[in-house]
């Protein structure tokens, strides 16, 4: 059995699964991002942690079916959908839209933290929605890890609104910006799956 326990990793290892971390301007914020990583990481999989090569082999979401999008894949691909819109919006519009770069960019990394501590694996090693993942989703966990590690509180709340969770709340600019982004991949990826189950 792999465990990752008693492993840390830094902003420099993180940054190998998540390249967008080094866009962070804020040197401590960038280090509070890693640490939540760290953590979500080592004590995820039901307490067992998770191997980087684990991490990257992991389903983008386990509600498309079988398709080749992963987990770490899809993270990447929001942080650089954010950055691209919020430089669409800042070049677009005279009004100044004011998107907070590293807030946005910390959160699109963050939004999905917790899904390291709501999958596990079962008995073969497939990849499933752990007992504790059916008790509490991802956006909660992954609030909770970011607050224990000192993130800011805009940032949190990218976490909490991300999902279907945060439809009744009104989200700030970041988080409409990532939360639109991420269903860019979700909307995709379930199309894809559909498609991939009638061949």
């Amino acid at each position: 059995m792999t465990t990752t326990q008693g492993t840390s990793y830094g902003v420099n290892e993180i940054a190998e699964l998540f390249p967008s971390l080094l866009k962070v301007k804020v040197e401590s914020l960038r280090e509070k991002v890693a640490a939540v990583w760290n953590e979500a990481i080592t004590t995820g999989c039901g307490g067992k942690g998770w191997t980087f090569d684990e991490l990257r082999a992991v389903k983008f979401t386990l509600l498309a079916g079988d398709i080749d999008m992963t987990f770490v894949e899809h993270l990447n691909s929001c942080a650089l959908q954010c950055i691209a819109i919020a430089d669409v919006l800042e070049s677009s519009f005279r009004c100044g839209i004011p998107v907070q770069r590293d807030y946005l960019i910390a959160g699109a990394l963050l939004a999905d933290v917790g899904k390291p501590l709501e999958f596990d694996k079962d008995a073969s090693g497939k990849v499933i929605q752990g007992t504790f993942g059916q008790q509490v989703r991802h956006p909660f966990t992954g609030v909770a890890l970011a607050y224990k590690h000192g993130i800011p509180g805009e940032v949190m709340h990218m976490i909490a609104t991300h999902s279907h969770e945060g439809d009744k709340m009104e989200r700030s600019i970041e988080s409409i910006i990532f939360h639109h982004a991420d269903f860019v991949d979700f909307d995709i990826a379930k199309l894809l799956g559909k498609r991939a189950a009638k061949k």
